[in-house]
């Protein structure tokens, strides 16, 4: 296996592709390479084991549950954008999408492929934009005001997961015609990331659980009434 910077991807990609197709390819790849780490920090915490939930709730319950919250709604946005039309407003404003992919292959019969993959994942995608459209980037009125109107669109891990398929397809067809290569995007975990926080957590939890139960008990040894400046 071979490692390469950012900038060396973007060139070897623009060499096989040509400088359009490879800088735009280059962009979407980081950009879904990103989405991908931040989806898997949140199955770590919150989509593996009740057993961490329950660890997350005895160490920090409001800050987990807010983090929950964006961390959720910051992966709806992402692949929000990455979905988007190429081009958006009066002025024509360039987005960075996989949708402006198709324009750029010469190549009719991969172009055509790329074309029905894009078609697929704009629509396995619709449940983040709708998310995004309506309580993220804006928030609905009907909907904060808990009146009647189309509720939010139905919208779960598993509809994320294969959003996220969805979106690698579409790259791995560029990469595959170009390149003969694929990426995968949901292999390994990040180093000092979401398992490496629940480790030192359940430590911490365990300590401080058992110095209030020396408390109660009134048998208290000299640290339990220390406290360290962080």
């Amino acid at each position: 296996m071979t490692s390469h910077t950012a900038d060396e991807a973007k060139a070897a990609n623009i060499a096989a592709m040509g400088e359009p197709l490879g800088a735009l390819y280059s962009a979407l790849w980081q950009s879904v390479a990103v989405v991908h780490v931040y989806w898997k920090e949140y199955v770590e915490l919150f989509g593996s084991k009740p057993e961490r939930i329950d660890l997350l709730n005895r160490a920090a319950p409001a800050f987990f549950h807010m983090l929950q919250d964006e961390l959720w709604e910051l992966t709806l946005l992402r692949i929000s954008r990455l979905t988007d039309p190429a081009k958006t407003g009066r002025a024509g404003r360039q987005n960075l999408s996989i949708q402006a992919l198709p324009p750029l292959i010469g190549d009719a019969k991969l172009k055509a492929r790329v074309t029905q993959l894009v078609a697929d994942a704009v629509s396995e995608t619709a449940f983040c934009r709708d998310w995004r459209n309506r309580r993220i980037a804006h928030s609905d009125l009907l909907l904060a005001l808990e009146q009647p109107t189309t509720p939010l669109a139905d919208a779960s891990r598993l509809k994320v997961k294969t959003a996220l398929l969805s979106l690698t397809a579409v790259l791995n067809a560029v990469a595959g015609h170009y390149m003969d290569s694929e990426s995968r995007f949901d292999l390994g975990g990040r180093i000092n990331g979401a398992v490496t926080l629940l480790y030192v957590l359940n430590e911490g939890v365990k300590v401080g659980e058992a110095r209030e139960k020396r408390l109660e008990e009134g048998k208290p040894i000299p640290k339990d009434f220390r406290r360290e400046h962080i």
